[in-house]
């Protein structure tokens, strides 16, 4: 994956009369990875791991996700979709996150494709999409109770698929966007066993364990993405007690994204 130089600093934004708004970082002064604008990983001097969970469609694996993040007293943080939102069965589930501590922040709202897969230097949507998309997106996650104003808005995008585009966008509207850090296979746990990428749930945790050995930093600042939920039958998400108390005997610590990329 091509990796771009870091953007230059990011002014602070203040309105006369009223609090002044947090400022998103100066990347160029972060230890941080930066693709195409975004940041990939954190701090690799840090032996720290953000969870990323993201939620569309699907959303089954998200009280047992939950459930196994609070026996191990460990923070997270959740994308949702605004289709996630919407859903009648999945509309308590924001709430118990917020709860349990844990970081709510926004996925898109429709869900967009933001750039060809074979072309990630074209943009199929224009700024004004972009921008009304993500701010319904944040809109209704505020409505649950997220996302304090005045604070930075911390934002996957859609199909984790993304360019120089969308980075700029979303940094004008005090918007960060990440990604997860490649690598480790940990986003294959999407797909159905129909698919061609699919793969076995407990080979997924197995090849993030062993990437963890591969790679020279470790899992240092990795920003591991899992997904709480999906069409396929073989579901990941049981196996997440198995990856944590592995993990943990590694001497890792878990942050919330907002600590792992703090300004």
């Amino acid at each position: 994956m091509r990796m771009a130089p870091a953007p230059i600093a990011l002014l602070l934004t203040s309105c006369a009369g009223e609090s002044a708004v947090q400022s998103l970082p100066d990347l160029s002064s972060k230890p941080w990875t930066i693709v195409e604008g975004g940041v990939v990983r954190g701090d690799v001097s840090k032996k720290q791991i953000a969870l990323i969970f993201t939620g569309g469609d699907f959303g089954e694996g998200s009280s047992h996700i939950l459930d196994t993040l609070k026996s191990h007293r460990i923070k997270a943080s959740f994308f949702f979709t605004g289709g996630f939102l919407r859903h009648a069965d999945l509309k308590d589930i924001p709430v118990r996150v917020l709860a349990d501590g844990h970081y709510l922040g926004p996925h898109s709202d429709a869900h967009p494709l933001y750039c060809p897969w074979e072309d990630r230097n074209k943009t199929l949507v224009t700024e004004s999409l972009f921008r009304k998309d993500l701010q319904k997106n944040i809109d209704d996650l505020r409505h649950v109770g997220g996302l304090p104003e005045g604070k930075i808005v911390y934002f996957i995008p859609p199909y984790e698929w993304y360019n120089h585009d969308q980075s700029a966008w979303a940094r004008r509207m005090n918007v960060l966007l990440f990604n997860f850090t490649p690598g480790s296979g940990s986003n294959r746990d999407w797909a159905p066993e129909t698919e061609k990428s699919f793969v076995p749930s407990q080979k997924i945790i197995d090849d993030i364990l062993a990437y963890e050995q591969k790679d020279p930093h470790g899992l240092n600042g990795f920003l591991l993405l899992l997904h709480v939920g999906s069409q396929r039958k073989d579901k990941t998400f049981l196996l997440l007690d198995e990856l944590l108390n592995k993990l943990n005997s590694r001497g890792y610590s878990f942050v919330r994204i907002d600590e792992m990329l703090k300004s």
